[in-house]
């Protein structure tokens, strides 16, 4: 009986190889995306790239376009690749590193509306709500404590440029030897290229749409890749999380960063445990350690999309993915590590809870004015003040 049981499972296993090759298809348009984004800024910009984005000089607004991006898209895994791709273009990687900041909190949003699923049972809903705004907690914390230092010291953009040199021996401002994905996406990037000067487009033409491709292939190729490894991960994904999450904080992160680092999704993640906090499997306590693991494991997207960069800004492509990870690892670090900063989410998210509770309108008011209002307000203050 055991025998004919398993058989169907071995049978599901070694019939996913076509899926898994679709995978490995997609992974590689993902690849020729951002390399579209950073060639098409090349080409539309040219040497004046950088004055380009002059307009976004501001890191408020930087963290504002990163959140709310995120927050309209629902994909910091699409957002980060994106920035990647606008670095290779001639981004300043100090203006980038807002942008990473507020992609982090704009993925949280998704959290939220799961937890309205237990919208009509109080215990329940606190509970889930709870759980949801947790990670949106931290999140803005981590904001509020490193964007300040991030303005006064530049320790990201340092530590980002620092592992960047170590992975590519620090002998130039190329990566070269370490770029073994360039050989792999030029040969359509180029192809491409001959189509549009085939046609008679200029460079600036041909610069604007490779951008717009580009992005517009990423939104696609994230999107399949997250339904395809949903089916082929999350059942397992299920399973490991019920195995590690009750077992401490430090599994809990692990766990967290794995199952992200599989399923490709920081939201997929954290919504899996929204249902279990709801009907009571785990506590907040439990759940709070693996939201931050899956912070950690989102910045996978940002470090394979910057292998697909090349020329002269190809370090500072990887630079700015090495933050991302960089800036997630230190965050949990010193926010969870530290016993006085700690419990600061969780009790704010206990309150939150609290009073959606009592009023559901306090769910959409949270959800309005983190996510669009106070964005807004943000960059009014920041341009009165001159920034």
């Amino acid at each position: 009986m055991t025998s004919t049981e398993t058989l169907p499972e071995s049978h599901s296993s070694s019939s996913n190889w076509p899926q898994w090759l679709v995978v490995m298809g997609l992974v590689y348009l993902l690849l020729v995306a951002v390399a579209m984004i950073g060639t098409g800024f090349k080409a539309a910009a040219g040497d004046q790239a950088k004055e380009l984005f002059a307009f976004a000089s501001n890191p408020i607004t930087g963290v504002v376009v990163g959140t709310v991006a995120t927050a309209l898209i629902q994909s910091s895994s699409t957002v980060s690749s994106i920035i990647v791709g606008l670095v290779a273009g001639g981004l300043p990687v100090g203006i980038a590193i807002p942008m990473i900041m507020g992609a982090n909190m704009g993925t949280t949003i998704t959290n939220t509306i799961v937890s309205l699923g237990h919208v009509r049972e109080g215990k329940e809903f606190r509970r889930a709500f709870s759980a949801a705004t947790v990670h949106d907690f931290f999140n803005l914390f981590s904001i509020l404590i490193f964007l300040p230092l991030e303005i006064m010291f530049g320790f990201l953009q340092r530590i980002g440029a620092f592992l960047a040199g170590l992975m590519v021996g620090g002998e130039s401002m190329s990566v070269k030897g370490f770029n073994f994905i360039k050989p792999l996406v030029k040969p359509p990037i180029n192809l491409l290229k001959d189509m549009f000067h085939g046609i008679g487009a200029n460079d600036v033409v041909m610069g604007v749409a490779f951008i717009v491709l580009g992005i517009a292939l990423i939104f696609v190729v994230i999107t399949f890749i997250g339904k395809l490894l949903k089916v082929l991960m999350v059942g397992r994904a299920k399973a490991i999380l019920h195995a590690a999450v009750g077992r401490g904080p430090i599994s809990g992160i692990f766990s967290g960063t794995a199952i992200t680092v599989l399923v490709q999704s920081s939201s997929t993640t954290t919504s899996l445990v929204v249902p279990l906090a709801g009907s009571g499997v785990f506590t907040l306590r439990q759940i709070y350690p693996f939201t931050l693991g899956a912070n950690i494991g989102t910045c996978i997207t940002a470090l394979l999309a910057a292998t697909a960069v090349d020329g002269s800004n190809a370090i500072f492509a990887l630079q700015i993915a090495l933050v991302h990870l960089s800036y997630n690892v230190i965050g949990v670090l010193v926010i969870f590590g530290l016993p006085f900063t700690r419990n600061i989410p969780i009790a704010a998210a206990e309150w939150l809870a609290d009073l959606a509770v009592r009023n559901k309108i306090y769910v959409a008011a949270y959800i309005g004015i983190v996510f669009f209002l106070l964005p807004i307000l943000l960059i009014g203050i920041s341009q009165m003040m001159g920034w």
